[in-house]
């Protein structure tokens, strides 16, 4: 299936993003420590979900006067969370049908039903929302943003990460 990365964009910017080489890097990857069956899992959207009544929606206005630029902010989102409570920020998808199902975005639901199967161990208590489109070195994700999502991870004692992408 074909992506129109401008669909939701002027088309003047696809000359700043077609310019710029792909990146060249293996991805990053670490076998869990024991099986998933028996491991805490939390999930990552980069749909840009957040909660409205606590949390200060994603920076999509820079974006726009910046288009190279990304929100490299993050947000938690409780293992509760009900759908009416979301909200979301992204300038390159529709957002409309993760706020009718989150689960498109943030799969909560499934990974329920995963540890009621017994398919993974248990439903970690908290997620981690971002908003996808970073600047293209990452350098803010690899100083800042990535060590302080894996830090707060680790210390809510998730063992296996799903990223849900946008």
């Amino acid at each position: 299936m074909a992506v129109d990365d401008f669909q939701y964009l002027p088309r003047s910017f696809a000359p700043t993003y077609d310019a710029i080489p792909p990146l060249d890097e293996p991805p990053v990857w670490t076998a869990p420590r024991r099986p998933v069956a028996e491991a805490t899992v939390a999930a990552l959207t980069s749909a840009g979900v957040y909660l409205p009544a606590s949390q200060d929606p994603f920076d999509a206005e820079r974006e726009r006067r910046e288009p190279t630029w990304g929100d490299p902010s993050w947000r938690s989102i409780p293992a509760t969370v009900d759908h009416d409570d979301i909200d979301a920020v992204h300038l390159h998808i529709d957002t409309s049908p993760l706020l009718e199902d989150l689960d498109v975005a943030l799969p909560l639901r499934t990974l329920r039903s995963l540890e009621q199967d017994g398919r993974i161990g248990t439903v970690a208590p908290t997620h981690v929302s971002v908003m996808g489109y970073q600047e293209r070195s990452c350098a803010v994700w690899r100083t800042e943003t990535g060590p302080a999502i894996a830090r707060f991870l680790g210390e809510i004692g998730v063992e296996v990460l799903l990223l849900a992408p946008a």
